[in-house]
This record gives C-alpha cells, structure tokens and sequence, in this order.
C-alpha cells in the first residue's frame, strides 16, 4: 500500500495520530509479520514473527504497538505464553476460542455449558505464577457474521441498532471481520460504517473508543483460558486444520474437490524450512555475533529504518571481507523467504493450484535458490516425493512438484 497508494497509506497512520489524540491511545493494531498460522509455527519462529511485527509497527507508526492481531486469530497456550513476554497488552480472538472462564478468584465455568460474555475484557494468565497476563477480547459472533454475511454492513442505522441493543447499560460491544467488507464485499458498506461511527453513534450516547483506551477505564477483572492442543482460530471449525490437512473446510472450487494436498504441502515446507534453519545455525555463527537475534533484528533492514551495509557492520565481526558479507545478507534472506513460504493464504483455498499457493511456492522456489546460492543445496528426494503428493484438483496442473519446477527449474531440489 505504501508504494501502490501512498495517500490512503499516508491517511491510516494519520488516523492513528488522530484517535491517539482523541483517546491516549491510537487504534491500530500491530500484526505478526508474515500472516502466519502461528500455533503451527515453531516458538522461535512465533517470536521471531511477533518481532518483526512490533518492528514494522512502530517504523510506520512512530510508536510502540499496545495490542497484536493474530492471523486468522490462530492461537494456542504457546502463542499466547509468547505474546506475554513479549509486552503486547492485548489481542482479540472468536469467541469459540474460550474454553473457561471465571471472576478473579471464582469458579471455573466451562464454555460448553454456558457461552462466554462477549462484553468485558479478560485476563489470560501466563503459566509461571509471575502473574503476567494479556488481556483478550472475545468479538461478538453474531454481530460479526451479520456484518460479514449478512446485510448489517449496508446501513449505520442497522449497524447502531445492533450495536445499541448490546450495549444495554455501559457494555463494550465490538466486532471483528475483514476489512474488504466494507466496500468489496458490500458495496458502500465503508460509508455506513463512516456514518456509523462519526454521526449516528453520537446521535444515540454510543461512546466510540478502542480496545487500549477502554481497557484503560475498563480493566479486565475476568480470567480466561483457551482451549488445550494445537490450536484454534476464527475460520476452522477444526482449530487449526484449515492449514495442515484436509479437515473440510475451503473456499471456491467445484463440489467434490479435495484438499488433501495441504498435508503434503506443508510437510515440504517444513523439510526446506528444518534445511534452512541448520545452514543458518551452520554459516551464521561464524559469521554473526548472534545469528537469531541477528534474525530478530533483520527487520531493520527489511522496513528501511537500517541500512544493509551499516547494520552488517553492526551484526558481523569486523574481519568480514565483502564476499563474507554477501553471504550475511544472502543467510538474512533465506530466512525471510523461508518463513514467508508459511503464509496462511497458500492454505486457505481449494487447489495446491490457486494464485495463493504458487505464491507460497515461489517464496519456496527463492529459498531453494538461496540455499544454492550458499552451498549448502536441499537434498532432493524426500522433498520431491512430498511435493509430489501435494497433488491439484486440476489435473493440468500436475502437482505442486510441476509448480515449483515451472517457476524456476534452476531451483528444483538435487537428488
């Protein structure tokens, strides 16, 4: 957006300056940097991810994020963990995320038997009794579905109705739904959503505020807790398998089609990506003072705060000669493009063929070239024979085996 419309890129971080004026607290949320399904990535890439974002964050904004929007609201005790010791305040999550929650000191109740109160904060502690937290938000899922799905996005009249009616007597009421549907999915919808929130809702005493500024007055006095395993999220009815295995849930695509291509797909990238990350522990700690906080810091490089050549000088010992340096830069790089392979949309739709999964591919591609580039080439068989089974729906599509090789045959792995 900064380099395609730099007027509406220019407005977002104004807005941020307007409502952190008008609040104490700007509204923007931070986001892990690649759009990763986080629970399915390693801890250290989670942190890595969580870095990168705070890092582009606070480069575009001039300031440090208070909360973090997960991708695809994807989390698990390990994310969360994570979250907390890395300062972020809050996030916000479904609310089928919750498993149980209690008043401070209280009974446990279970979400099964009752559904949790989607208009107060909660305080989701961290496990080593320090009594570090982060607070979640449970966004209310019949406002969401309505203004996602339905027509409640069309009006601010029908958008304050709802929201009036949950307010009651004080309550947060808040939704969460992607941001093309105001305007791409629901034609004006952006303009209900302007009159909304800048004319009815002071027509009708409706406080409009953000999550940090109402936690501010509003402290969260509730504890929560997520539900135990691998993960949930706000798009999978199975926690996470929308971005692991052929759970049946998808999007587009003729009825009959499978996706069991995403097992074999991700169990690639995962063999390139355990490849990468030994020839980066290898190379990397001969020639960084510290090869992953060297990574952490990479991002820098990668929002323009650094340049390349300083901050090798920073990172690297002082005896480097360029070719030396070169090879920084290209251990820097093939991380980047490794994580990037993980990127959730490559998962999310119905074909190993879809424009977002060639994208994954070609991040892979990139990484398999640099993995040659450094010497230290991917063997190839297993990982053939595991693309080879990420098979399309399309038969003329091959497998993704035949998408990565038409991308960049110089890049196909070695036997």
């Amino acid at each position: 957006m900064q380099k395609a419309d730099p007027e509406i890129y220019s407005r977002i971080l104004d807005a941020d300056k307007t409502s952190g004026a008008r609040l104490g607290h700007g509204n923007a949320l931070a986001q892990a940097y690649h759009h990763t399904i986080l629970p399915l990535d390693s801890a250290w890439d989670v942190r890595t991810q969580v870095r990168w974002g705070l890092g582009d964050f606070e480069h575009r904004f001039g300031r440090r994020a208070e909360g973090m929007w997960l991708p695809e609201t994807a989390a698990s005790d390990e994310t969360l963990r994570i979250l907390i010791e890395e300062d972020i305040a809050l996030t916000v999550l479904s609310p089928y995320q919750a498993a149980r929650w209690r008043p401070a000191g209280g009974e446990w109740v279970e979400a099964d038997h009752e559904a949790i109160d989607v208009r107060r904060p909660y305080r989701y502690l961290h496990p080593d009794g320090t009594g570090r937290y982060i607070t979640l938000f449970f966004y209310d899922g019949e406002v969401a579905q309505s203004i996602a799905f339905g027509n409640l996005a069309a009006s601010a009249e029908g958008l304050l109705n709802a929201f009036g009616e949950r307010a009651g007597d004080g309550h947060l009421v808040h939704a969460a739904t992607d941001g093309e549907t105001f305007g791409h999915h629901h034609r004006g919808g952006e303009i209900g959503l302007a009159l909304g929130l800048f004319v009815e809702a002071d027509k009708r005493g409706l406080e409009v505020t953000n999550y940090a500024a109402y936690l501010e007055g509003h402290p969260a006095e509730h504890e929560v807790r997520v539900w135990a395993g691998a993960g949930t999220s706000w798009s999978c009815a199975h926690g996470v398998g929308r971005w692991s295995r052929d759970c049946g849930c998808s999007t587009g695509g003729p009825e009959g089609w499978s996706q069991a291509w995403r097992e074999p797909l991700r169990a690639a990238f995962r063999l390139i990506k355990v490849h990468a990350d030994e020839v980066f522990t290898q190379l990397g700690r001969t020639l960084l003072h510290d090869p992953w906080g060297a990574r952490d810091r990479y991002v820098d490089v990668m929002t323009g705060a650094a340049g390349l050549e300083d901050w090798l000088m920073r990172e690297t010992p002082g005896a480097l000669d360029k070719s030396d340096l070169d090879r920084v830069a290209s251990l820097l790089e093939l991380q980047r493009n490794a994580m990037s392979m993980f990127t959730s949309c490559a998962w999310f739709f119905s074909d190993v063929g879809g424009t977002e999964t060639v994208q994954n591919l070609r991040y892979a591609a990139r990484t398999l070239e640099l993995l040659e580039t450094l010497g230290r080439p991917m063997p190839g068989d297993l990982l053939t024979s595991s693309l080879a089974q990420a098979k399309s729906n399309d038969h003329s599509n091959g497998s993704a085996a035949d998408i990565l090789r038409s991308l960049s045959p110089s890049s196909s792995p070695s036997g």
